[in-house]
């Protein structure tokens, strides 16, 4: 048994997410309370009726998310947001949310996880929010197929390429979750090859238009990583048993 206050305050220290601006609403950090002791650690991607309702019955009381139960104006407690809180409160456990800053961080982050899981070698950052750079670039030293292979077999063959770039790109650029906010930047930086996580119809035309590979591997498979490495760092730290939360989301 740990006790709430204790890791939050390691899960902040190690997230920096006092240090890195997010997007207004997203609240990062201890999202909701429980009783104050912590028996097992669960990571999940999303807050939800589902993921709650896993955690709890896999006796989870202390669960990290990527997105967080608060995102826009606040909403009266009722209907799905009555239920999402009411299975925390039953349960007995505490919500911690950590979005951009697990996202970008250099060891935890899901850019850098996935930077490493298919042996890309960081050499810089670009597409700055608030003052930090979210989208991270990699060197690169094969072809594009090499590429593709290794994100199918990452990410068990779910996966969209878009293929109107060079067949041998010398750099790669990450940004897991949404890319719609970095694409039309790309040829301005001489990148021609992305992977993220989803985009918009219309990022096919510019693709074209600007000879742009494009690997979409899905907005919740990309980030995975990171409340994964922050809720296992969390349970050997504090000796406690830990839990990814799958949901399945195809998306």
């Amino acid at each position: 048994m740990a006790n709430l206050q204790d890791i939050v305050e390691y899960c902040d220290k190690r997230s920096r997410q006092k240090e890195i601006p997010d997007y207004a609403g997203a609240m990062n950090g201890l999202q909701v309370a429980n009783s104050g002791r912590v028996t097992k650690i669960g990571a999940a991607v999303d807050a939800g009726v589902v993921p709650f309702t896993k955690a709890v019955e896999a006796e989870v009381d202390f669960l990290i998310v990527h997105h967080g139960i608060f995102w826009d104006p606040p909403r009266p407690i009722t209907d799905r947001n009555y239920e999402k809180m009411r299975i925390l409160f039953d349960g007995d456990c505490a919500l911690y949310s950590c979005h951009l800053p697990l996202d970008c961080h250099p060891e935890i982050g899901n850019n850098s996880l996935l930077a490493q899981k298919l042996g890309l070698e960081p050499v810089g950052s670009f597409h700055e929010y608030e003052g930090n750079s979210v989208c991270l670039l990699t060197q690169f030293s094969e072809n594009r197929e090499s590429l593709k292979t290794s994100l199918g077999e990452l990410f068990s063959g779910a996966i969209t390429a878009i293929e109107y770039g060079s067949v041998n790109p010398s750099k790669v650029a990450i940004l897991t979750g949404s890319g719609d906010s970095v694409v039309g930047e790309l040829k301005a930086r001489g990148v021609d090859t992305l992977i993220t996580g989803e985009l918009r119809q219309n990022h096919f035309n510019l693709a074209q238009e600007d000879g742009l590979n494009l690997y979409l591997c899905g907005h919740y498979a990309t980030e995975t990583f990171g409340v994964s490495a922050l809720a296992g760092e969390v349970a050997n730290k504090f000796g406690l048993p830990y839990e990814f939360i799958a949901t399945e989301c195809p998306l």
